[in-house]
């Protein structure tokens, strides 16, 4: 072989081999957040992505997350630990405030500040939370009534501030320097039907968010016609007075809602989310580039399934995590992983109180699972996921039960309740919306271990349940349950660790670790 022969099949070599090794290399798939991450909003730092979400009726509120590519996520904040102190939001005499809490925030940064808006129609109030330090806080609150309903922040390139908002009937106000409140006087209809372009509409535009770009403005709303599906509508104008123009701009999956965000080399996403069953509304990205002037989404109109960005490596320890409940000096009492179903009562839970536990307290008395006070609760996530637990019932009183349920309207449990001085493992079934045992298995050991399983895949959404004595061998319990995504809750499913008292309050359940997995049961 001549020497140039031999070249020539080195590079053949070398360029075939280059050619597996890319197609090898992994990328991002839709969708991102396989988990109950909906109403995103997103801004760029740098060469750092925010993103600020719904959970409600958990507290801490208004997560916001940190990523340095678009697709690996970590919590590292909240704005707020609790919206106020009433009934609804305690858990107090048989109220609640599912559903409810906060709603779709909007985050941004401005000269060196970080803002989130948020609203709540149990409170009845808009809040507006700033920061200089977003991952470190602290967070200060600014907040006024009434409640403006799916708002968007934007500040103009003048120094205004607005706040876009509404449902078909679009409206803006401008807002005072110190957010204490809108101008008065500055209330005026940004967009008189903003849902036009979708046609007969099912549900109205909402869900604004407001951007600008090469000195024009661009609303981002979502619509559901009639016979169709949820669908992103985007509106320009030149002033943001208008007049404005829209159009559909994706209509696939219904994948919709959310804004756009760019990357330090210059490419654009949609960041939107769908309604994935019980396990949520779940996250994904869309690539989108820019035709005569218009954000042009998706690849000739799809949702792709991969993305030209780099593969996620897991929603642990980001979005869940295990929990030992082994904390060092100076670690936070909770990772920010956890949130509270509804306030809290920080007076009756402890991670010092037995090192290496987690300790639940009851102070009154409960009949359920979903009217129980200080339940601690992850997201449940996708394909397929569970939650493991080792507990201790020394400490339970007659009447109490303590376990580990899957959290929605219609849910399940499984846990240890003690009856007459007997302790059994029971499975409760509360697809009723009221609790039903299925089973009950008496033990006579001080410790426990409990697993609940979630199956999302093709939207199957099956819940079971499991204990184990030696935390070797397995035993299925009680029903499974049918998984629904209720408008009641209005969240996906949670893993949620429970201690409640029908009869005597003041006992207590020690928790030695949660740890959470992508395998379940094969059956």
């Amino acid at each position: 072989m001549s020497k140039k022969q031999f070249l020539i099949l080195a590079l053949f070599v070398a360029f075939g081999a280059s050619t597996v090794l890319n197609a090898q290399i992994k990328k991002a798939t839709n969708p991102i957040i396989y988990a109950d991450v909906p109403d995103m909003s997103m801004i760029r730092v740098g060469d750092t992505y925010y993103m600020s979400s719904t959970t409600m009726h958990m507290n801490p509120g208004v997560p916001v997350m940190k990523s340095k590519d678009l697709v690996n996520w970590e919590t590292v904040s909240y704005a707020y630990n609790t919206l106020g102190e009433m009934d609804k939001l305690n858990l107090n005499n048989g109220k609640n405030d599912y559903g409810k809490g906060s709603w779709a925030s909007s985050i941004r940064f401005h000269k060196g500040l970080y803002y989130i808006s948020t609203f709540s129609s149990t409170t009845n109030k808009t809040y507006i939370f700033t920061t200089k330090d977003i991952e470190k806080g602290p967070w200060v609150e600014h907040s006024f009534s009434p409640s403006y309903h799916d708002n968007s922040l934007f500040f103009d390139d003048n120094g205004s501030i607005y706040l876009v908002t509404g449902a078909g009937k679009l409206k803006i106000y401008e807002i005072k320097e110190d957010l204490s409140g809108v101008k008065e006087g500055t209330e005026r209809v940004l967009i008189e039907n903003a849902s036009a372009p979708g046609g007969s509409i099912m549900l109205q535009a909402e869900g604004s968010q407001l951007f600008k770009h090469d000195g024009k403005y661009y609303l981002f709303n979502i619509c559901w016609p009639r016979n169709s599906m949820r669908t992103v509508l985007v509106h320009r104008a030149d002033k943001i007075t208008g007049p404005w123009e829209g159009k559909v701009a994706l209509q696939d999956q219904g994948v919709a809602q959310g804004g756009m965000i760019d990357t330090p080399d210059g490419r654009w996403f949609a960041y939107l989310f769908q309604d994935h069953g019980s396990v949520g509304r779940i996250p994904y990205l869309v690539p989108m580039k820019w035709e005569n002037g218009w954000p042009v989404i998706g690849e000739n109109g799809k949702v792709p399934t991969t993305l030209d960005l780099p593969a996620s490596k897991g929603l642990i320890p980001g979005i869940v995590n295990n929990d030992e409940f082994t904390r060092k000096k100076g670690e936070p009492a909770l990772p920010l992983v956890w949130q509270w179903n509804h306030n809290p009562d920080n007076k009756l839970w402890s991670v010092t109180e037995r090192k290496g536990y987690l300790r639940l307290k009851t102070g009154r008395i409960d009949s359920m699972f979903v009217q129980a006070k200080n339940t601690l609760t992850q997201r449940t996530f996708g394909p397929v996921s569970a939650g493991i637990t080792s507990l201790d019932v020394s400490g339970l009183k007659d009447g109490d039960y303590a376990g580990l349920g899957l959290l929605q309207q219609k849910y399940g449990q499984v846990g240890v309740k003690v009856a007459n001085g007997t302790k059994s493992i029971v499975m409760i079934n509360g697809e009723a919306r009221k609790p039903v045992e299925v089973q009950n298995v008496p033990i006579n050991q001080k410790v426990v271990y409990l697993k609940a399983e979630c199956d999302f895949t093709n939207k199957v959404d099956i819940g079971r349940f499991f204990y184990s004595l030696d935390g070797k061998s397995w035993k299925q319990i009680g029903s499974q349950i049918k998984m629904e995504y209720t408008l009641t809750h209005f969240m996906g499913y949670r893993f949620g660790l429970y201690y409640y008292s029908s009869k005597t309050p003041g006992g207590y359940a020690d928790f030695d670790y949660f740890h959470i997995t992508d395998k379940i049961t094969k059956n």
